[in-house]
């Protein structure tokens, strides 16, 4: 084996760990904001982000809802007004599709198409379909490389009622 084709082998090792980590990052992501959600011990949202993590709402419903949050903390302190303890979701569900990373030496970019299913304390509930952005930067830790998010864009592509199922009890 030649030196170009090793240097070529490892370039796409590299990309691959790197989309998996980036993966595994959003998956966390994802879980930690269900509700009700049952986090691994030591697991946070804060763990996520780059001490410089931009989270921002763009497009005309939710650049005005969200705005643009810069920094670890207030991301964190924005994401833990919808989670419990806070009553707003009686329970809420994401699924991501469509995923496109592409990874570019230390910078990954992600997109996907996110489908939110949420049930509300008011008992109204919503299905929200949203775009994703993310772009993620490694960050060696123990000896390892996470992917963090470093800048994450969501953009609302529509809403939509649904019912959300009650268990009734029976008596047998």
């Amino acid at each position: 084996m030649t030196q170009i084709t090793i240097d070529a082998l490892l370039a796409r090792l590299h990309a691959l760990e790197a989309q998996n980590e980036v993966r595994k990052t959003i998956a966390r992501y994802m879980a930690l904001c269900d509700v009700p959600c049952a986090p691994l011990e030591g697991e946070s949202l804060s763990a996520l982000f780059t001490d410089d993590a931009i989270w921002e709402g763009i497009g005309p419903h939710y650049a005005q809802k969200f705005g643009r949050l810069q920094g670890r903390a207030a991301i964190v302190e924005m994401l833990q007004r919808y989670l419990p303890p806070s009553p707003h979701f009686t329970t809420n569900v994401h699924f991501l599709t469509s995923e496109h990373i592409h990874v570019d030496g230390n910078i990954a970019k992600g997109r996907w198409i996110m489908l939110q299913a949420s049930g509300y304390v008011d008992a109204k509930a919503e299905l929200i379909a949203a775009r994703l952005e993310i772009d993620f930067v490694p960050i060696q830790r123990n000896g390892n490389y996470a992917w963090l998010i470093r800048h994450f864009r969501t953009e609302r592509l529509f809403n939509a009622p649904w019912q959300v199922n009650v268990r009734k009890e029976t008596n047998a």
